[in-house]
């Protein structure tokens, strides 16, 4: 399934541009993994000394006023192992399910639709005194969609390991061919870049500052909406930046990060996440965390228009490209969310995390926006147990 197709938060349409489904893009920050996109604050790696093994099941549904529209289930299964004092490797699974009704046009004209997704990532890292390499690939297959991906990323640290610098190539290739036939054998090629470096400010403090950019070519339609022809090619643009502060008073830990997004179609967006960990007696953490979201609409996006609906409004006559997916439009979203984990052994954690997710064309900071397009909302339950071995 095409993330293009799910209606899913907006966020997942700044990452692959809709080369991996809703279930990837939020299993894979749920397992933590060391993704291009959103490397860790963290020091300088070592080499592990135990295995690890850990499993992840997502519940997630989203709705507009007066109908549930898509449903994910996914469970996920990473598995970590050294294999020398200088390697390891590394394997995750992800299976989704999805299934419900995607808008045709803005939030209208709902289509039952149903699509299963397996995908697996391979990678092993060689460490040294002062860095991490990192090789890796990707394989995604569903009904329509199929992609596949190879990536290289390493760190490198300075003597005193105050400082460690971070840079990732990845690269996709995807094949396109939807159920309606409305095209055939379509492609789409990427290559993500990154760069970054992460500074120890002082005993309490860690900060990250991180560019990224993206060039993207051929298909970026989606085949199952109405109206929608896109540009066949795609940039964008990232900064990010991270900062950890520790509270020693209250043994807690303040992570904060913004990130600024623009793209060749229009798109700007900024993001801020704000999260609290508070460890408590008997081995409980709790995290409650908020991220902010806006962005402005899409060059070619058609505006909703309520004196017309339910039937779509017509682009231009002379229009070269045109969308009306609600996602490409200037909104506001915001998500809260709690995480509540326990070491029940001394190997052995368990965490459960519910979040919910608001959208509106309203809340938006800087764009035009659609005053005709209904709300969003999405609500998620996520389980997960890790097990670390000899």
């Amino acid at each position: 399934m095409d993330a293009t197709k799910t209606g899913a938060p907006h966020t997942d349409t700044h990452s692959k541009d809709g080369a991996s489904s809703l279930g990837l893009g939020l299993m894979a920050a749920a397992m933590g993994l060391q993704c291009l996109g959103a490397p860790s604050l963290a020091l300088a790696e070592s080499a592990p000394e135990r295995g690890l093994v850990a499993f992840k099941y997502l519940d997630y549904v989203d709705s507009q006023p007066g109908s549930e529209r898509i449903r994910v289930k996914a469970p996920a299964l990473l598995l970590m192992k050294p294999v020398s004092n200088e390697w390891s490797m590394s394997s995750t699974y992800t299976t989704d399910t999805i299934s419900g009704a995607s808008p045709a046009y803005h939030t209208q004209a709902l289509r039952k639709m149903r699509d299963q997704r397996h995908a697996i990532e391979l990678s092993a890292t060689h460490y040294d005194a002062l860095g991490t390499q990192t090789y890796g690939g990707s394989f995604s297959k569903e009904a329509d969609y199929l992609s596949k991906g190879i990536f290289y990323a390493f760190t490198q640290s300075s003597e005193s390991k105050n400082t460690t610098w971070n840079a990732g190539v990845s690269t996709n290739s995807d094949q396109i061919n939807p159920t309606n036939r409305i095209v055939a054998n379509e492609t789409k090629q990427s290559l993500d870049l990154i760069v970054g470096v992460t500074q120890v400010m002082g005993v309490h403090d860690i900060a990250q500052v991180q560019v990224g950019h993206y060039v993207g070519q051929g298909y970026f339609s989606d085949p199952y909406k109405v109206f929608d022809v896109r540009p066949r090619s795609r940039t964008h643009n990232t900064l990010l930046g991270k900062w950890n502060h520790y509270v020693e008073g209250r043994q807690t830990t303040l992570k904060m990060s913004y990130r600024y997004y623009d793209d060749s179609w229009g798109i700007q967006s900024h993001t801020l996440n704000i999260d609290y960990v508070k460890p408590y007696a008997h081995q409980w953490t709790v995290m409650p965390y908020v991220r902010l979201y806006t962005q402005s609409a899409a060059s070619f996006f058609v505006n909703a228009d309520s004196s017309g609906l339910p039937f779509p409004p017509s682009p231009s006559l002379d229009a070269s490209h045109y969308t009306e997916d609600q996602r490409m439009s200037a909104f506001g979203a915001h998500t809260y969310g709690l995480k509540v984990s326990k070491l029940i052994r001394q190997d052995t954690t368990i965490d459960l995390k519910v979040e919910q997710y608001q959208q509106r064309a309203g809340w938006r900071l800087f764009g035009q926006g659609s005053p005709g397009l209904d709300p969003f909302a999405a609500k998620s339950i996520q389980f997960g147990i890790s097990h670390s071995f000899d």
